[in-house]
């Protein structure tokens, strides 16, 4: 069954217009972003899937992952982000700490970055990848090892990026690196 998580500035917006059921993970707890959009059967005390989410899979339901994405808020529209998707970043700019810490999903992995060196999304996308702990003996590796060896699955049950989420994940990233430069260029301007 493939995973699809989609992104919201805000998810709450599209939850209040569509009729939905919150996944569960088990009995007693709520999933924090998984839905259904379809009917399953619902505990009525939680009002959440009375089937655990991976236990749901199993039997056919779909579930749909609705993030919040916080740098969605800034977007002004559908152009302003092909623009920001299109625009080359400022590569070196993942060397300091300083900006690194305000981006997502990399923030607190300055040491990782500054040793890969990420010039491309898809190189960016690996770093995400090697920041797992199935692909961590990647990191210092050349590039061609890594690309190579960080889209493989691991053998064993470790905590591992796919691709796809992490090129989606890399695109953001340089999406928010472009937005927060673009802030700072209009902040001096």
């Amino acid at each position: 069954m493939p995973d699809i998580d989609i992104d919201f500035a805000d998810r709450s917006r599209i939850l209040d217009i569509i009729p939905h059921v919150s996944a569960s993970i088990s009995q007693d707890k709520k999933h924090n972003t998984g839905v259904y959009v379809h009917r399953i059967p619902i505990n009525p005390i939680t009002n959440t899937s009375s089937i655990p989410y991976q236990e749901a899979e199993q039997r056919g339901y779909f579930k749909l992952d609705f993030l919040n994405v916080g740098i969605y808020k800034d977007i002004r529209s559908e152009e302003h982000l092909t623009e920001l998707l299109n625009k080359e970043p400022l590569w070196d700019l993942l060397e300091q700490d300083d900006f690194v810490n305000l981006l997502f999903h990399v923030n607190g992995h300055g040491s990782i970055l500054r040793s890969m060196r990420p010039k491309t999304i898809d190189q960016l996308a690996a770093v995400l990848a090697m920041i797992r702990p199935a692909k961590r003996y990647l990191i210092g590796k050349d590039w061609t090892t890594v690309m190579n060896e960080v889209w493989t699955k691991p053998d064993n049950d470790q905590y591992y990026f796919k691709k796809s989420h992490a090129i989606a994940y890399a695109a953001a990233v340089v999406v928010q690196m472009n937005l927060i430069c673009e802030t700072i260029s209009y902040d001096y301007s």
